[in-house]
């Protein structure tokens, strides 16, 4: 399929600003939904079970679902003018290749994580996608390239250079 003529679609700053507040909800109602469901059976069903470790591993899901939910809040802040006008309206969080397509999976990933870590102490290990995840970005767009980029082609001056200290090299060895 031949790709589409023209220039490519925009958004306007009001679509974005709205689909920014709903991105923003749904995914703090995904998170809420999953820690309630986890917590409320962890309490039901295996109060009698409960180690510092699984109390721990519940509130450190907990912290990272907040520190994501206030991270798009954040980046997705609209600004206005005095008069309230909108001026910006913040980071696309539905943006492709964004940050904020990266903070919703880590949502996505510890809600799940949350949700099936009732089922078995070992879906815990889920978690550790997320640093996994975060070496296998920072490498591709930034080790990985800086480590084999290629060396920078010679240009007329370097030529220039390389000439001159060979015709100084001859008349050191004369």
């Amino acid at each position: 399929m031949p790709p589409p003529k023209g220039k490519a679609p925009t958004k306007g700053a009001k679509q974005i600003l709205m689909e920014n507040s709903a991105t923003v909800n749904f995914y703090r109602n995904m998170a809420l939904g999953a820690g309630l469901f986890h917590s409320v059976l962890l309490i039901v069903l295996y109060s009698d079970s409960l180690t510092p470790w699984t109390i721990f591993l519940n509130f450190f899901v907990i912290a990272l679902n907040t520190m994501c939910h206030q991270t798009m809040k954040s980046i997705s802040r609209p600004k206005y003018s005095d008069n309230s006008q909108l001026i910006d309206p913040g980071l696309d969080l539905n943006m492709e290749g964004g940050m904020g397509e990266h903070i919703k999976d880590v949502v996505i990933l510890t809600s799940i994580t949350h949700a099936l870590a009732i089922f078995s102490n070992y879906f815990w290990l889920l978690l550790l996608f997320i640093p996994v995840r975060a070496f296998w970005l920072l490498w591709k767009h930034i080790l990985g390239p800086w480590f084999f980029q290629e060396a920078p082609q010679d240009t007329e001056q370097d030529e220039k250079k390389r000439k001159k200290m060979e015709r100084k090299m001859k008349r050191y060895q004369q």
